[in-house]
């Protein structure tokens, strides 16, 4: 029997080298995956205490009804809440209009948040599909008026391009932007994103180009993170300002972060960044006019979405009816009489 031939030094240092990175690379591995998400109603989970409706791939979406009975609704509509939110944040319109114009308001947690099931393959169209299927299950009629608010606003632009035909008006109300979307000037865009905070911009770039290393850099306390996620980003207008540090000092800001990612943060905050900011299946500025009314409101010192972007999406679409509130910000329905002025001009406009 021959003897097993000596190893080189250089044969020794490579499979040392290989023995590494493999190690290396199964730790990264496992530090990069999120924890599994605790579904409400699991074992150890947040208990269910919303109303809910099952999905056709098994999900469960969680719902909050508000204003007149639907049996006697004029105008029925859903409406898509924001970043770190739930279907418990509204539009706050007040009971008397809704009353008066006979709105039946059904808010709903968007996958992963609060008490709506995660769903890891959730995208533009899942979005779209899931507002649908919810307003079937509740009998909203074959079309309904759609709201959106923030970053809860790609969930119109998505039943804009898929579910037309089931709209009777859509409104967003300060709708992020995607800085990647193609029809924006790349100077335009730059500039803008430039002006961000760092983390932010990492934040950004890691959800577009590298979404599955997304849950691994948030939770590094050394790198450039969102200011957005952590509610650090500055607020150039005075009143979003108050209502920040008003939220902060009496526990408000807390409890709805952990009542919106309470079945885990990636299937809520991160699941949300990676859709928003990751690659479109479609760009909203190429959007034909759709046959229903429009409506978009930004504020013009907005800290959160860049006026500039707003007004040139507007420009581009010019069907649809664009609303600049001066000396405003990005919490709209922290205005004084924001939610009422809403209701009155986009329903009784989609009536003339």
């Amino acid at each position: 029997m021959k003897p097993e031939p000596r190893r080189s030094g250089i044969e020794k240092k490579l499979l040392v080298a290989a023995v590494l990175v493999i190690g290396l690379g199964s730790w990264f591995y496992a530090e990069i995956q999120p924890q599994p998400p605790r579904l409400c109603g699991s074992e150890g989970g947040p208990p269910v205490t919303a109303n809910r409706i099952r999905l056709r791939d098994g999900r469960h979406l969680a719902y909050e009804e508000t204003g007149v009975p639907k049996e006697r609704a004029k105008f029925k509509i859903i409406f898509c809440h924001g970043f770190a939110s739930s279907r418990l944040d509204g539009i706050r319109a007040s009971p008397e209009i809704m009353e008066e114009l006979g709105v039946h308001l059904v808010s709903y947690d968007r996958a992963g948040y609060s008490e709506s099931d995660p769903n890891p393959k959730r995208s533009l169209r899942s979005e779209a599909s899931d507002i649908e299927e919810l307003a079937d299950a509740l009998n909203l009629g074959s079309r309904f008026y759609l709201m959106g608010y923030s970053l809860g606003g790609h969930a119109v632009w998505a039943s804009i391009k898929y579910i037309p035909g089931r709209l009777a008006g859509a409104a967003l109300l300060a709708p992020v932007i995607n800085y990647w979307w193609p029809g924006f000037p790349k100077n335009l865009t730059e500039e803008v994103y430039n002006k961000q905070a760092l983390g932010d911009q990492w934040a950004l770039r890691i959800s577009h180009h590298a979404p599955w290393l997304l849950h691994w850099w948030m939770k590094q306390s050394w790198l450039p993170t969102s200011t957005v996620v952590k509610a650090t980003t500055h607020l150039p207008n005075r009143l979003d300002a108050q209502v920040r540090e008003w939220a902060a000092s009496n526990g408000m800001l807390e409890k709805r972060k952990k009542l919106a990612t309470q079945q885990g943060i990636e299937e809520s905050y991160y699941r949300d960044m990676k859709v928003m900011f990751g690659k479109w299946e479609f760009d909203p500025m190429e959007l034909h006019k759709p046959p229903f009314d429009v409506h978009l409101w930004q504020g013009d010192e907005d800290g959160l979405v860049p006026v500039t972007l707003q007004r040139y999406i507007c420009r581009r679409l010019d069907w649809i009816e664009y609303h600049e509130l001066s000396m405003t910000g990005h919490y709209l329905s922290a205005v004084p009489g924001f939610g009422d002025l809403l209701l009155k001009t986009f329903l009784v406009s989609s009536l003339a």
